[in-house]
């Protein structure tokens, strides 16, 4: 593996664990709660956006070999699993 693909992997897997600290803290503390002028929600959104531009990266300049028709497919895979398991309102 080359070292910038094992870095991105890495930084990856600390952008997931943002995600889950930023989703936690929603679940904690509601939505709209603010610290340091930034309410949960929107900090959820930069880490997305954070994980998203990683993971752009990690697709395009690495030799993971993972394309976007692959994450596309995955998506739709994981749409219809929710279609079926998650509750209707």
């Amino acid at each position: 593996m080359r070292k910038v693909e094992k870095e991105l992997l890495s930084i990856t897997q600390e952008e997931c664990a943002e995600v889950i600290q930023a989703v936690s803290k929603i679940n904690r503390f509601g939505r709209d709660t603010e610290w340091q002028g930034v309410t949960n929600k929107q900090h959820l959104a930069i880490e997305i956006g954070d994980f998203l531009a990683v993971l752009k990266i990690l697709v395009e300049e690495t030799d993971i070999n993972i394309t976007i028709d692959d994450l596309e497919s995955a998506v739709d895979a994981k749409l219809n699993k929710l279609e079926m398991y998650l509750p209707h309102n």
